[in-house]
């Protein structure tokens, strides 16, 4: 089943959270009619590859056109209007950055496979329900209404100023009109009437002039208080939500309404600022005693000059973490002279600041590390699919410095992988006589030198960003603090979600649970050390918990990723908990499990029934490793499988996948061929050979209950194979190869 027939199978609370994330960037058309092909493209190494990104959305384009021809076959003209709309869409938004558009899918694809992961919880992880918070999303429409009205108020002062302004003017006129009559007419009656009338304008101006600098003063005031509450706290949070998206949490949304907040607020103190110039200006052509402006203008302009230089230093954010290209899901590790790629955005979006703002990348201070490549770039509107004002870093390699000794550092494979860096940026801004130098950093990031290391950097990223909302914490791992377990628990099946395409259940996380703790009541609140998880070995074992799950995301990935995504590996399940499963099943029921003493093993244990018919047996095969994986697929593994007790024919035990499906029609799909479909000598090979085929066997003697291990898989030709089957039947072939293996 398609990942898009699952989630269209969803509750509609769920449903809901899909509906979401799809807009114009990426209609949900599209995705519903090229589901399958979407689907089978790999969107994530486009959304750091311009050469793929481009010919994945050439070949977006052409699915469209296909859909269009089919439509418009069946004349369907709402789909025909609607697919030309989003055709003109992707092509005019997209053509220039088609790595965008891969990297909103991949959002998308990814945002899909967590709302399916947490769907099969029973309840919502506590770490997601705190970022779905009502009260947060209560305080968002807040913030959009009060700016909303702060922009209006300051647009109503505007009228206020020119109002005054028109009435000053008047005053001017008639005020110098009087002053240029000779003495002896200014004592008539009708101009000592007109100097009252000007007093009373003058008072009038005064009142006009105070009231305006309390509407200023009022709309400041606003701005202050919305920037030191709620909008700090909608921008702690955003950032907080991305940290959790960084290691696999939901997506991060909600950046494009705090640069419209930052940007509306922004254009309202320039339009406070013009305004108390413009009260400049009035003051220069008309002041008196009592005269309200020079006292309170000064003090009204440096604080919107201090909200202004606050606001562009908050609205300076990394917008995407540092990232290799060739791991995007293991952003904020970095390897040695390998490029990564990061994205910053000035949430203040003003035309006259397209391309007038460069922003220069460091690392660090203490001088171990340098960035290479092009470390200065100007912001620009024009890259971004949405017109955001960024920059996006795409050549930047890290290098270790050499040691005064002559010898590099740390570099190689013990460099530490708990030591934190920080990869920094400044810019300065020049705008109506401003000058704010700003300043970011990105969260702390891992060096490696050695791909080996990536796994235990990773565990370092996780755990400091589900622990802490310090952005800037290097020190961390001097004394990490513990974990609550339940968060952990979450955050693993993340893992799963993001990378392999489906997360854990709660039966699965129970079982991780207890394989880092043991058997508890509850570990809802219990504490999980940082060593526990990353450090000490498992009991037994000569591994750590995080390295033996890392293994099996790893085997998932590379080997076993069709059967996991339809939930047919079962995975993480004790031997005890597996043979209560399998105990009162039919003879050759099966599951799926991942090892616990072997690295990156997957083996399966069916259920047998004694001759008395009384008692059961369990036969568990010696873990499947990448090696014999890489040989072999998994699926057709385990449809060869065959076992030959001792003294009888060999036959395949494997018959019902867990609870009761069968097993052809669990694994059937994803067979490589069909078992008669055997070649014949003429079909080629390597020259002087013809290929082989590989058979999986096992032998289990009467007088043991022990599982014992499969045999090396054993090379038949094709076209021998083909011959024996016209001449022999297949009980007779199956009983010679067995021969053969166990008595040569």
């Amino acid at each position: 089943m398609s990942q898009w027939s699952q989630v269209q199978q969803l509750e509609i609370k769920f449903l809901e959270q899909v509906d979401q994330f799809y807009d114009d960037n990426f209609p949900m058309e599209i995705r519903h009619l090229l589901a399958q092909w979407i689907e089978g493209q790999d969107w994530e190494a486009a959304s750091n590859n311009e050469a793929m990104a481009m010919i994945l959305l050439q070949n977006l384009l052409i699915q469209v056109d296909e859909q269009l021809d089919r439509v418009s076959q069946e004349k369907n003209l709402l789909l025909i209007h609607n697919l030309k709309r989003i055709r003109k869409l992707l092509q005019g938004k997209y053509h220039g950055n088609p790595m965008h558009i891969a990297v909103i899918i991949s959002n998308c694809l990814r945002e899909e496979r967590r709302i399916l992961a947490a769907a099969s919880m029973p309840v919502q992880g506590p770490l997601e329900k705190s970022l779905q918070n009502s009260v947060v999303s209560e305080r968002q429409r807040n913030v959009e209404h009060k700016v909303s009205a702060i922009k209006n108020s300051a647009q109503l002062t505007d009228q206020d100023v020119k109002y005054l302004e028109d009435l000053q003017e008047e005053f001017d006129f008639r005020y110098k009109t009087i002053q240029s009559l000779e003495q002896s007419d200014k004592n008539s009656a009708l101009i000592k009437q007109e100097m009252l009338a000007l007093q009373a304008m003058l008072n009038t101006l005064d009142y006009k002039r105070k009231e305006v600098l309390s509407k200023i003063g009022r709309v400041i005031h606003e701005i202050d208080m919305l920037m030191s509450n709620m909008l700090t706290e909608e921008l702690l949070d955003w950032k907080r939500r991305q940290q959790i998206a960084c290691i696999g949490g939901p997506l991060h949304g909600g950046l494009d309404q705090l640069q419209n907040c930052f940007t509306l607020l922004a254009e309202s103190l320039f339009q406070v600022r013009r305004q108390l110039e413009k009260l400049d200006e009035l003051l220069t052509r008309l002041t008196y005693d009592g005269d309200p402006i020079p006292v309170q203008r000064p003090q009204l302009l440096e604080k919107v000059n201090f909200l202004l230089y606050n606001l562009f230093r908050n609205s300076f954010v990394v917008e995407r973490q540092p990232c290799m290209p060739t791991h995007p899901q293991r952003p904020m590790v970095l390897k040695t002279l390998i490029q990564f790629t990061v994205k910053l955005r000035l949430l203040i979006k003003l035309p006259e600041l397209n391309y007038q703002i460069r922003v220069k990348a460091t690392i660090d201070n203490n001088r171990r590390f340098v960035l290479c490549g092009t470390h200065v770039k100007a912001m620009n509107m024009d890259e971004s699919a949405n017109g955001s004002l960024s920059v996006e870093f795409r050549h930047l390699q890290p290098k270790e410095m050499k040691s005064s000794a002559g010898s590099k550092g740390n570099e190689g494979p013990h460099m530490v992988t708990e030591e934190l860096h920080s990869i920094s940026f400044e810019t300065q801004v020049c705008l109506y006589g401003l000058t704010i130098n700003l300043e970011t950093s990105s969260l702390p990031v891992v060096m490696i030198s050695n791909v080996s290391q990536l796994p235990n950097a990773w565990a370092s990223i996780i755990w400091y960003n589900l622990s802490t909302n310090d952005p800037q914490n290097l020190s961390f791992f001097n004394n990490p603090p513990a974990a609550t377990l339940s968060q952990l628990l979450e955050v693993l099946s993340w893992q799963f979600s993001s990378y392999v395409g489906r997360g854990l259940n709660s039966e699965q996380l129970s079982m991780l649970a207890e394989k880092l703790i043991g058997q508890q009541v509850s570990y809802n609140d219990y504490q999980l050390s940082w060593a526990k998880f990353c450090k000490e070995h498992l009991p037994g074992k000569s591994f750590t918990f995080w390295v033996w799950l890392e293994a099996i995301l790893d085997l998932i990935k590379k080997h076993v990723l069709p059967l996991w995504i339809d939930g047919y590996v079962m995975g993480f399940v004790s031997k005890e908990k597996e043979r209560i499963l399998l105990k009162d099943k039919t003879p050759g029921t099966f599951l799926l499990r991942f090892s616990e003493s072997n690295l990156g093993g997957i083996t399966f244990t069916w259920v047998d029934q004694l001759e008395n018919g009384k008692y059961v047996t369990f036969h568990s095969v010696e873990p499947y490793n990448k090696g014999r994986l890489s040989a072999l697929p998994f699926a057709d593994i385990l449809r060869d499988y065959k076992v030959i007790m001792a003294d009888n024919v060999p036959e395949n035990p494997l018959k019902y996948l867990y609870p009761d499906i069968p097993k052809d029609k669990a694994f059937g799909k994803h067979y490589s061929c069909q078992p008669n479909e055997v070649s014949k000598p003429s079909d080629g090979g390597v020259k002087g050979y013809v290929p082989s085929v590989f058979i999986p066997v096992s032998k289990i003697l009467n007088d043991s209950t022990d599982p014992h291990s499969p045999s090396d898989l054993l090379p038949m030709s094709p076209s021998v194979y083909a011959v024996l089957r016209e001449h022999l039947s297949p009980t007779v072939i199956e009983t010679a190869v067995c021969c053969k293996l166990f008595h040569s």
